[in-house]
């Protein structure tokens, strides 16, 4: 029963796509991306224009963006709940796996900070670099059962960089700018310095979503252990 039931959500849900894109007019610039692709240089001095609508034209949706992750991530946390401090600690795993979390732990920190610091260059940013942060430090505690993050250091650098996203777009408004109007000089277009504040919004969001995940999969993690 439940095969035919997939069957045929699947099959409805091919319908509805066909339906859509039979109606989509894939031969004509959208109105609103034109007007981006036009200004979006100029008045944010992001190359990568994804950027300058996440953080430039949009800024205050991301920082509700930040506080769903944020809000999901503590009841999150509440319903986990702390691990059992009398459970057995499991072994830990075999010497290929330490050996490959030991190796990937430098290569995801180094890739993810890169995506997050050229986020305003190339396609990527906070929100995709933050996530690769947080494989970095969960996987040697997957490799290490029993073992977990320093959740006190998490929470501080949460808290740090949710408070420097925010205190960034206040900047601007003091200014008598919009929220999150790109502060600083905008540099040479397509240079690591350009974008002028964008790029420190961009470290703020993924030092946080790294942080917010890493801590939530580490207690994931020791409550499964200490069941």
């Amino acid at each position: 029963m439940r095969r035919i039931a997939s069957i045929l959500f699947l099959v409805g849900l091919g319908v509805l796509i066909a339906a859509i894109y039979q109606q989509m007019n894939l031969t004509s610039e959208p109105l609103v991306g034109r007007a981006i692709n036009a200004a979006a240089a100029k008045q944010v001095g992001a190359a990568n224009f994804v950027t300058a609508v996440v953080l430039g034209y949009r800024g205050a949706d991301t920082l509700l963006e930040l506080t769903i992750l944020f809000t999901a991530a503590t009841a999150g946390g509440l319903v986990l709940g702390r691990p059992r401090s009398g459970a057995a600690r499991d072994p830990d795993a075999g010497p290929i796996l330490l050996a490959g979390a030991d190796l990937f732990f430098p290569l995801f920190l180094v890739v993810g900070l890169y995506i997050i610091l050229h986020g305003h260059l190339t396609p990527g940013g906070g929100f995709q670099g933050g996530v690769i942060l947080a494989a970095a430090f969960f996987v040697p505690v997957l490799a290490r059962p029993g073992t977990s993050l320093d959740q006190p250091l998490v929470s501080a650098i949460e808290g740090l960089a949710g408070a420097a996203f925010i205190g960034i777009g206040l900047l601007a408004m003091l200014e008598g700018k919009p929220f999150l109007t790109p502060l600083l000089d905008r540099g040479d277009l397509g240079t690591l310095t350009s974008a002028g504040s964008l790029p420190l919004l961009y470290v703020a969001v993924g030092l946080k979503v790294g942080a917010e995940l890493a801590g939530l999969l580490a207690q994931l993690a020791a409550t499964e252990a200490s069941d």
